[in-house]
């Protein structure tokens, strides 16, 4: 099984990718087959696996107590999956606010144009096989990132034997932190992980992944959350919605949409009435470095699930029509044409209230979805 350098993982629902049909080049929904269990990692036993609702660390509730600091000036960062869409994004927005950043890149990879040339950016060649590799290059940081995920493809995604190897090596970032001395550890869950919910999607609700990706993130945050308590790291598992923008993959159905449309083309969709929520990249990633710096460093470890997504739920037809309206309804919308995965349209209703509570305030969308869908068609165009 390969890594993936991909920052956040195709494969997991981000995007509502039963909509556009395959023959368009976007590939078909991976995230609703049912499959066995994941194996889990004997070294964690899940007898110790934190309920969501009761993650929140001892003290004030959701208020860690720090003074948050101006900028990240010095600080050492790393983060797996820093070639992707994103790694990539979040490598910049720390760079720009003074930060060292160690990128953990696959050798070999074919993604590392995406990263930044950037005097404060330290590329270190290391498989996730062998984490614990990069200690020699890095000696010592701050806060560890955990973007990457193997076996994202279709032809893997519910291959229990490849995401319980996900589970381990990811535990073995956790155990890497730890040795680098870093005082918070943050991963990429995803919204896959709440499976089917009729209502609300807040962190504490219970989950039922459907497929084999989803059951192996919330097993992982299962195993990491006591890890990281005995190991005094500060955690928060970040499950990312629908993120989009500039560099997002090619098949996804904004990019899709925003592509084919400007071509003229038709781009066939299901009837696109089930609720979504669409979260503009550069948002995204301030929400991830506002949690950041409000995070606790000092006194008992505290471990959070966060919703990381924007605040415009509607239904999906609407995102689409909006688009169409943006491109100068060039290109046609065939709606009903393409045909669901068997478990149907699923809405989602991210509630944000955890993620606006833990960055005090300082985490605000700053785009609307019309003004993210035209900065990311001028990045396309420039």
């Amino acid at each position: 099984m390969m890594w993936t350098d991909i920052g956040v993982q195709p494969g997991d629902g981000e995007q509502p990718d039963t909509e556009v049909r395959p023959g368009n080049g976007v590939q078909p929904d991976t995230e609703v087959s049912p499959g066995n269990g994941v194996q889990p990692d004997t070294e964690v036993s899940p007898g110790d696996g934190v309920r969501p609702d009761t993650e929140v660390s001892p003290g004030d509730g959701e208020q860690p107590d720090t003074e948050v600091q101006p900028d990240s000036s010095g600080a050492r960062i790393v983060i797996t999956g820093a070639t992707g869409f994103i790694g990539s994004n979040l490598a910049r927005y720390f760079l720009e606010r003074g930060a060292i950043v160690y990128a953990l890149v696959r050798p070999g990879s074919k993604n590392r144009a995406a990263l930044l040339v950037h005097e404060n950016l330290k590329v270190v060649d290391c498989g996730l096989e062998h984490v614990e590799d990069c200690i020699p290059a890095i000696g010592h940081a701050d806060a560890f990132f955990h973007l990457a995920w193997g076996g994202v493809n279709r032809e893997e995604i519910d291959s229990p034997e490849v995401q319980a190897r996900n589970v381990s090596g990811s535990l073995e970032c956790v155990r890497t932190a730890a040795r680098l001395g870093c005082g918070m550890f943050m991963d990429a869950g995803s919204r896959v992980e709440y499976g089917a919910v009729d209502g609300v999607m807040r962190e504490d609700v219970e989950c039922h992944p459907i497929n084999q990706y989803g059951r192996a993130k919330w097993e992982f945050y299962q195993k990491a959350a006591p890890l990281c308590r005995k190991l005094g790291l500060n955690y928060f598992h970040l499950r990312f919605f629908s993120v989009y923008g500039y560099g997002d993959h090619p098949w996804s159905i904004i990019s899709t949409l925003v592509r084919d449309l400007r071509q003229d083309k038709k781009v066939s969709l299901s009837a696109c009435l089930h609720q979504w929520n669409f979260m503009y990249i550069e948002d995204a990633v301030q929400a991830v470095y506002e949690l950041y710096r409000h995070g606790r460093p000092d006194g008992e470890p505290c471990s959070y699930i966060v919703n990381i997504a924007g605040s415009d739920i509607r239904p999906l037809r609407s995102f689409v029509e909006e688009i169409h309206e943006i491109v100068g309804y060039r290109g046609e919308l065939e709606y009903g044409t393409f045909v669901q995965a068997k478990e149907g349209a699923l809405s989602i209703r991210p509630d944000i209230s955890r993620l606006c509570r833990l960055t005090r305030g300082d985490w605000k969308e700053q785009y609307t979805f019309r003004q993210g869908i035209e900065e990311t068609i001028e990045k396309e165009e420039a």
